[in-house]
């Protein structure tokens, strides 16, 4: 039995949403648990599929992990296993940042390579390079990351370009490493800083987080902390976009807007009334049909990956002609096919794709390949005639906690529903 979305067109969303942890973050500071014994205190999780699965991983290891609402407690033995390889890694991508505190702590790792959302090729090349900088071995071997290392020394490590999961994963094995590691051309997430936060909350040395230079003076040991995730700046953003989508007026809590100075730029852009509040939240009004703008993703501060659905399904809606040009996973666009099914006037060439706005879309069957397309299908049966059957929402689940909730909340009209589907 699978389940559906069933997404009534027509719907404005009106109303205040409050956004909670980073799913980009919260797996990545549940890892570095790993690195001190004890337990540690995760605080403002969000209720999503991945957070459970994380756990799973995390116990395969020998921690005991128990989630309560929105706070996770991470208790990590003085022993732990260097083997994480169990089912749940298969599940998310995020499982391989246990690779580096493994290695950091243990000196030894064997790593089942991971799942997660189907976006394209993302190989761990660059995991494995800093790595061997620090001085460990580390090769692919009946389908797992093994790495092994006599002791860790400081290095200086150059990016070939600015991998989120690869900064994590050095950074993280570097805090233990004997000497200073400089990671130049580091990520600059904000993400990446909330991690640099919580590492230096539990002991360790690191200097320029919000940077391309992470300065890493390696420490003997890190203790437990208390650390409250950041706001997810993705969700944040999503909700954004279904404002301007549905010609809304949406009040958005809990993500710091600064996070998204670019997309709130580009939907100014697009015809919005853009109002922050500090690094409260903001407020976005879109009075009429939006205008087209083009999008260019990049790794941050530029335009996130994770958002160009959301950027193709306003083109899509808005008045004019959007150019959307994808420098970061390839098979991203495999989003588009599922737009043209509600209408959508797109066509791709290469990493680019040009989208003529239409009045209104038509509804459809549609499949979400990954999480952010999943959402951006849902906005998309929004802006449509009849009702949107959304498929394979397990992916939406993954992301977004409580989003059929609240998007019903601000006026839409969304039903689960549990069934088989009718690929003919």
């Amino acid at each position: 039995m699978s389940e559906h979305f069933d997404v009534h067109g027509g719907a404005r969303l009106v109303g205040e949403v409050e956004v909670v942890g980073a799913k980009n973050s919260v797996l990545k500071l549940m890892a570095a648990a790993l690195l001190a014994e004890g337990t540690t205190t995760i605080t403002n999780c969000p209720q999503i599929l991945d957070v459970p699965l994380m756990a799973d991983v995390l116990r395969s290891v020998g921690c005991d992990v128990v989630l309560d609402g929105d706070t996770t407690h991470i208790t990590t033995p003085s022993e732990l296993s260097h083997r994480a390889d169990s089912p749940a890694m298969g599940k998310l991508r995020a499982s391989v940042c246990v690779l580096g505190p493994l290695v950091g702590r243990l000196k030894k790792a064997v790593v089942a390579l991971p799942g997660g959302d189907a976006i394209g090729s993302r190989p761990l090349d660059m995991h494995q390079n800093g790595l061997r900088k620090l001085g460990a071995t580390s090769n692919i071997e009946h389908g797992c990351v093994v790495a092994e290392a006599d002791g860790l020394h400081g290095a200086q490590i150059w990016l070939d370009f600015p991998s989120v999961g690869a900064t994590e994963n050095i950074l993280m094995a570097a805090v233990l490493a004997e000497g200073t590691t400089v990671i130049d051309n580091a990520a600059r997430e904000p993400e990446i800083a909330d991690i640099c936060t919580m590492l230096n909350e539990m002991g360790a040395r690191i200097e320029g987080a919000g940077t391309s230079t992470l300065t890493v003076h390696g420490v003997d040991r890190l203790h437990p902390t208390q650390h409250r995730v950041i706001g997810d700046r993705i969700v944040g953003a999503t909700w954004a976009f279904a404002a301007a989508m549905t010609r809304g007026d949406l009040t958005v809590t809990g993500v710091n807007p600064h996070h998204l100075d670019l997309v709130l730029e580009k939907l100014r852009l697009a015809g919005a009334e853009v109002t922050t509040y500090d690094d409260k939240g903001f407020r976005i009004v879109q009075d009429g049909r939006p205008q087209s703008v083009d999008f260019v993703t990049l790794p941050y501060p530029g335009f996130a990956t994770d958002l160009q659905p959301f950027a193709v399904a306003l083109s899509s809606v808005s008045e004019g002609t959007s150019m959307i040009t994808e420098n970061v996973y390839e098979a991203r666009f495999r989003f588009i096919e599922e737009m043209v099914r509600l209408g959508a006037d797109a066509r791709t060439d290469g990493h680019h794709a040009v989208v003529r706005g239409v009045e209104r879309l038509s509804s459809a069957p549609v499949w979400a390949s990954d999480i952010r397309a999943g959402a951006g299908l849902v906005l998309a049966g929004l802006c449509a005639d009849g009702v949107t059957e959304v498929w394979d929402v397990f992916h939406i689940d993954r992301g977004y906690p409580h989003f059929l909730e609240n998007l019903n909340r601000l006026g839409a009209r969304i039903d689960r529903v549990a069934t088989e589907p009718d690929r003919s």
